[in-house]
Formats: C-alpha cells, structure tokens, sequence
C-alpha cells in the first residue's frame, strides 16, 4: 500500500486541529445501509489497537451529506457513508462550505432487498412492473394517468395472492430511497404499456414515476431498518424494503421476495441477474486526515483486504465484495488521499 499524501490547504489544517483538540473520537454519519459495515470496522479497529471505537450515526445518505458537507472542524464529521454517489448539489453545498478536498471510496455492491415474515405463507415472486403498481403514487387507470387505486396484490396481478398492499419503506432523505425509486420503480414503469406505447422519454418517467403512493399501502419506516423487521414480525402480509445486508442479518426472521424470478443473494447480487443492486460508498474528509487521531489507521482498516476481500469480515456481514482488480484500485486511491471527481449529475 501507498503511504497517504495530504494536498490540503494551511486554512483547512487550521480549522481541522480545532477538532484534533476537542475531540479524540473520528465521527462517521450516513447512510443506514452503510452503517453496519462502518460499524463492523470501527468494532475491528477498536479491538485491534485499543484507541475508541469511532462513533457512527445512522442519519441516512441525504442527511449525512448535508451535515458532512456543513464545514471543516470540530463540529463536522470526518466520513460519511452513503448508499448512492455524490450528488453534484451536494458537491457544490460541501465547496461553498470549504470542504473542497474529498476523497470516495466505493466499498462494495448491495442489493435492494423485499423481504416478508417468515410466517408469511406465500412463496412471493413480484415483476418490476407489480412493485411499481403496487406502490407508486399514480399508474394507469382505465387508459388514463390517475391516482393509485389498487389496495391488493391480486388486483394488480391475479396469479398473486388475494392480501393487502402493504409495504415498509425508507424515507425520502435516505440513499435506499433513491436508490429504489431509480432501479425498481423507474424500471417497473417503463414496462407499463401505457407508457410503452405513449412513447414517453426518461424524463416523463422521472417526473411522472418518481412518487411513492401516500394512502396508507407505503409506509415511511425512517431509517431504523429494526424496526420494519419489528413491524414485519406484528403483521406477516407486510413486505419491508431496504439493503440485501440488513435481510442477511436477519434471514431467521425474515424471508426474500423474488423479482423476476430471481432471489437476492451475494452471487445475484455481483452478476447483475438480480435487477435491483447498486454500489455503496463512504467519503473522507481529507483536511481531517492527518489532525483526527487516529482517522488515518481508521481508513487503513477499512481499505484492508482482511476487511473488503471476497472472504472478509465485511462479506460474511452481507457486503458483496468489488474484484481483486477494482479492490487494490480502491485502496491505493484511498490510501494515497486522491480527490474524488466532480458529480456529473
């Protein structure tokens, strides 16, 4: 491994000891999804040289940008984990703030998992196409773009059961959220014939699908994700959605929903046949590096083959590891304090 080089401003290593004075703990904030990996390596660091374990808040990935993107010093994190990349708004809000030196690390690949009680009863196989009219806001009605009438799974495919729509989800500042909007409910109404044959672009899609339906059959859980598996246990009809790592967790109380014939698991999940996935990262703050004690053995830990290898201790937690190639990309670039490339979107 590269030893790290810091290319940061005298002003922004000034703001930053301000932190190395008043705190001996590294701060992490982000995304739910990230959250027990990041948690993972601050237990392992902690075990492994005795300094204390980091503190880190599950604030979801919108809100921890906001707070990680507020500024350099005592009051601001050092990382931030996130379940999509960096949008450019929040690139633009971090250098306004004077947060102008970033590195990215993409750690991994999560899938968006649906998962029932495994007292549900039915063996469960839902198309795009079924998500997306069972849980957007508007959807084709009688060949017309209306609210969303459907209350049962069986009205909007018979050969599914006869039981309520009822679905647990993340909120609107968590990456999951985007994340499932883009990959499944985008998807899912792109099939429709409605718009198939209305001949509609992305952009009437983005603008047009992008709503979860507000009536009672999506439920805003926060970004607990224990507790969508508290409320899947009270009710075995409901479906709870977040990352394939939180359903490994907890695969004794819970069970998988197919999409398209296909079932999460670490090897669907890399081979892209599962067709919800996505990558997740976590970001430095790199005026911090150097001044935080110990956020420097802190990164070193989580870029560590005994961490991100195909047989670490963050794949037997549900992370699905990069290749070896894109892994020692990853860690040489982290390591070394490269700053991340501006957001195109």
């Amino acid at each position: 491994m590269k030893s790290a080089k810091f290319t940061v401003s005298a002003l922004a290593l000034a703001a930053a000891a301000t932190a190395a004075d008043a705190r001996d703990e590294i701060r992490i904030v982000g995304s739910s999804t990230v959250f027990p990996y990041t948690q993972a390596v601050a237990e392992q660091f902690a075990n492994n040289t005795g300094s204390p374990s980091p503190i880190v808040e599950s604030t979801g990935t919108g809100g921890g940008m906001k707070i990680f993107c507020g500024g350099v010093g005592e009051a601001h994190p050092d990382i931030t984990g996130a379940s999509r990349a960096m949008k450019l708004s929040e690139y633009e809000l971090c250098q306004a703030n004077g947060v102008t030196d970033i590195s990215e690390a993409l750690i991994g690949f999560d899938g968006l998992s649906i998962a029932v009680s495994r007292a549900n009863e039915n063996d469960w196989d839902l198309s795009l196409q079924d998500i997306y009219l069972a849980l957007a806001a508007r959807v084709p009605v009688d060949g017309e773009w209306a609210d969303n009438p459907y209350k049962t799974w069986d009205e909007i495919n018979p050969d599914l059961p006869a039981v309520e729509i009822l679905a647990y989800g993340p909120p609107p500042t968590s990456g999951t959220r985007d994340a499932f909007v883009e990959l499944a409910m985008h998807a899912g109404c792109e099939e429709l014939d409605y718009v198939k044959s209305g001949g509609f672009d992305g952009d009437w899609v983005e603008e047009n699908c992008s709503r979860m339906r507000q009536d009672g059959q999506f439920v805003e859980a926060g970004e607990n994700d224990n507790l969508i598996v508290q409320r899947l246990e009270a009710d075995p009809n409901a479906m709870g959605i977040f990352g394939y790592s939180f359903l490994f967790e907890n695969l004794d109380k819970l069970k998988p929903v197919m999409i398209d014939g296909v079932e999460p698991n670490s090897d669907t999940i890399a081979d892209k046949s599962y067709p919800v996935s996505r990558p997740l990262y976590f970001y430095v703050k790199n005026a911090h590096r150097g001044v935080i004690p110990n956020l420097d053995e802190f990164i070193e830990e989580y870029m560590s083959d005994e961490a991100l290898k195909a047989d670490g201790y963050l794949s037997e937690r549900g992370l699905v590891a990069l290749s070896d190639e894109r892994r020692i990309e990853l860690q040489d670039s982290v390591l070394n304090a490269d700053a991340m490339a501006v957001p195109t979107n």
